[in-house]
């Protein structure tokens, strides 16, 4: 049986995070056809397992975020190569030492899926951005294989570096719709009326100022309830400030609990996606999956996720423009045709025997 290591990720069992649910189901998936390790950051673990999922782990002692990555990420890719056939490494950072692997004749198949292109995001100052766009070059050119999560940044790849890129994007089929429980209510009693919802990293790239804004106008009737990481930088800590008070917006912390975040999800009547960045982005698609009607940002990754089937606004105008029209029966039908594509598209058993067949 072939081993696979993954790298690049917090670890599982997944907590937060597109590139920690991959791991973990594509373990769930594919365990009776690889044998996985994955590497975990002993910092995020309490409870270190030896194994789940019938898949290895292994930890590392850094950080898997923040300046710490890039060590992490190299850690485990020598540490995978004394026993993987494949290092499937998700995320650039640590790809600077893929020109040493293969000077010294490494013969491991190197499988890099190069993320959301993040060197873009303006949260990066010019130095840091110039490693991650060097890391994104050595990434692409000292690898086996190269994945991208969505047609524009397969299509960027071939084009700016004219190496092939495989498109292969992310399930979402592990979320289930919830009903929204007497705690839930008690906790929340907003929920018992319509409102919108939205969840991300509270970062300018996700245009939460804008949303917040066209929420926040007076001829807005429809509540919003916005999870996020509102502590995390100035930026959040400004927004939470300047809308904390206001009657119309709800803001709530990070909600790790899945069967929790789903009753806030699953039970709004239009999801809002701000994100202006990365590739196809995995809230997005479990929002599909869900059936709810969609607003996303007017950029090319969202339309490509959603095959320019949702509703889309590039300014607080055109989002309340949206809101306020209130075209329900039309949300439904969007939310239908989200919850076809995500039904065709974004399944584990597909995702799974696209990553088998590079392994």
């Amino acid at each position: 049986m072939k081993k696979v290591a993954i790298i690049g990720t917090v670890g599982i069992p997944a907590g937060y995070g597109g590139f920690e649910t991959l791991a973990e189901n594509l373990v769930r998936t594919l365990s009776s056809e690889f044998e996985f390790t994955v590497y975990c950051s002993s910092k995020a673990y309490s409870r270190k397992l030896p194994e789940i999922y019938g898949a290895k782990l292994k930890y590392i002692p850094l950080r898997a975020n923040g300046i710490q990555s890039i060590p992490y990420d190299i850690w485990s890719i020598l540490s995978a190569l004394k026993s993987a056939d494949v290092l499937l490494i998700l995320g650039v950072g640590g790809c600077i030492v893929l020109p040493f692997l293969k000077l010294f004749g490494c013969r491991k198949k190197l499988i890099v899926n190069i993320d959301g292109l993040e060197w873009r995001r303006s949260k990066w100052n010019p130095p840091a951005k110039s490693f991650l766009k060097f890391s994104e070059r050595t990434a692409v050119r000292f690898c086996d294989h190269v994945i991208g999560d969505n047609k524009v940044i397969s299509d960027y790849v071939e084009q700016e570096y004219h190496h092939s890129c495989s498109l292969i994007e992310y399930g979402a089929d592990h979320q289930e719709p919830q009903k929204i429980s007497a705690a839930s209510l008690a906790a929340y009693p907003f929920l018992s009326h319509a409102y919108a919802f939205g969840v991300c990293r509270i970062e300018p790239e996700n245009n939460v100022h804008l949303v917040l804004r066209a929420f926040a106008d007076p001829s807005c009737s429809l509540p919003l309830v916005m999870v996020g990481n509102w502590s995390k930088g100035a930026y959040g800590q400004k927004l939470y400030e300047t809308y904390r008070g206001h009657g119309n917006i709800h803001l709530l912390d990070p909600v790790y609990d899945q069967k929790k975040l789903n009753e806030l999800r699953s039970n709004c009547i239009l999801y809002i996606h701000g994100h202006s960045c990365g590739g196809t982005n995995p809230s997005l698609i479990e929002a599909m999956h869900l059936g709810l009607p969609v607003a996303a940002f007017d950029v090319n990754f969202n339309q490509e996720t959603t095959e320019y089937k949702a509703l889309y606004f590039a300014s607080s105008e055109e989002l309340l423009r949206i809101i306020g029209e209130k075209r329900v029966t039309e949300w439904r039908k969007i939310g239908d045709a989200m919850r076809e594509i995500a039904g065709r598209r974004y399944t584990w058993k597909r995702i799974g025997q696209c990553y088998a067949e590079l392994f």
